[in-house]
């Protein structure tokens, strides 16, 4: 990768970001938090005219005579294709990099709109795996990418130079560039991605009826379950149909998995039964412990402590305060709440070793951890 320019970035400027939704907001932000000049351009004016207000960067129209080294189209996957290829007829002194969440129907996209084939050499889709339940430049920050997955995916064509240029926006950001192929791509977020949406869709779903009293007994498994089904329906319908070949091929899968679990629930004392039960839950377990933990640690890599703590102002910071005067770092936190009382439990993650002395430590200081 060439060295970081004299204003602390790998990017010259000017960048161009066309969309200004969550993501492309975030871009502008992000960019221009490190000095690099920043124009927007949205098919909607007033997302447009938020994305300038929050600071993402000017409104093309007022960039006069503009000449980007870069084109970021942050655009959904039906209209991706289309403005890079614009993008790409438009502006010939730029890269072209689109951040779709499906690369191999996008890439396709531009290979067949593009008037000229040449035109491919600066082309690049990525795809920063980065984003929030919330959409639109409102819910933007220019730190959503730190330290998130940014998946590079060169067509045959792109050369070297467009590469480093996609590859340099993303350290910019503050992303960890990876390399895929667009098919290689696919194939693997409809596993890690497009699925637990589906599956979380699908859950939530059976929830649209429940009494608000049965609901009030819902804990963090429920929560954690059920999160990304509060994510945007008609950006999931674009996404989804987009890369419908891979997913549906994991689905048949899962399906097998659910008319073999409903028959053994049909008879549940039957002979085998409970082995079943034990096998497809243990099959689980062997899942998830694969997925890395914090910084791509392996699996398993730190030890949880659970500590009761009041539901009153300042407790959690107070917790933080004292488990840092302790010396132990956290690698992780979450909280818990118990329905019908002032009380929660933060779980808290930290290096095994330090386990045992941080338990005894934050008993002696008066807090009960139960766990």
């Amino acid at each position: 990768m060439e060295p970081a320019r004299d204003n602390g970035t790998h990017l010259a400027g000017p960048v161009l970001v066309i969309g200004t939704g969550l993501l492309g907001a975030s871009i502008g932000l992000g960019l221009r938090a490190r000095g690099v000049e920043v124009a927007l351009s949205d098919i909607s004016p007033s997302t447009q005219a938020v994305a300038v207000d929050i600071g993402a960067g000017r409104a093309l129209g007022d960039a006069a005579g503009f000449a980007p080294e870069l084109v970021v189209v942050a655009a959904p996957p039906d209209v991706a294709a289309v403005l890079a290829a614009s993008a790409l007829a438009d502006y010939p002194g730029a890269v072209v990099v689109d951040i779709a969440s499906v690369k191999s129907a996008v890439l396709q996209g531009v290979e067949a709109a593009v008037g000229d084939p040449a035109f491919l050499e600066r082309y690049v889709g990525t795809h920063p795996m980065a984003g929030r339940e919330r959409s639109g430049p409102v819910a933007a920050t220019a730190e959503l990418f730190t330290g998130m997955p940014w998946v590079l995916c060169p067509g045959p064509a792109s050369s070297p130079a467009a590469v480093r240029c996609a590859e340099a926006l993303a350290v910019d950001l503050g992303a960890v560039p990876a390399r895929m192929s667009p098919e290689e791509h696919d194939e693997t977020v409809a596993l890690i991605s497009h699925l637990p949406q589906v599956l979380s869709s699908l859950v939530a779903s059976r929830l649209a009826d429940t009494p608000a009293h049965s609901l009030a007994l819902a804990g963090n498994g429920l929560r954690d379950v059920t999160r990304i089904a509060a994510s945007d329906p008609r950006l999931w319908v674009q996404i989804l149909s987009a890369n419908a070949e891979k997913l549906v091929r994991i689905l048949y899968g899962v399906r097998e998995d659910l008319n073999r679990l409903i028959g053994t629930l049909e008879d549940p004392v039957a002979a085998g039964a409970r082995l079943d039960m034990a096998q497809l839950m243990a099959e689980g377990n062997a899942g998830q412990a694969r997925i890395p933990g914090k910084h791509g640690t392996p699996p398993g890599s730190f030890a949880r402590l659970t500590v009761l703590v009041e539901d009153v102002p300042g407790q959690i910071a107070r917790l933080l305060t004292e488990i840092g005067d302790i010396g132990v770092n956290v690698e992780d936190l979450r909280l818990e709440h118990s329905p019908g009382r002032q009380v929660g439990m933060a779980e808290v993650w930290v290096v095994p070793g330090r386990r045992n002395e941080l338990a005894e430590s934050l008993t002696g200081r008066g807090w009960k951890v139960v766990q």
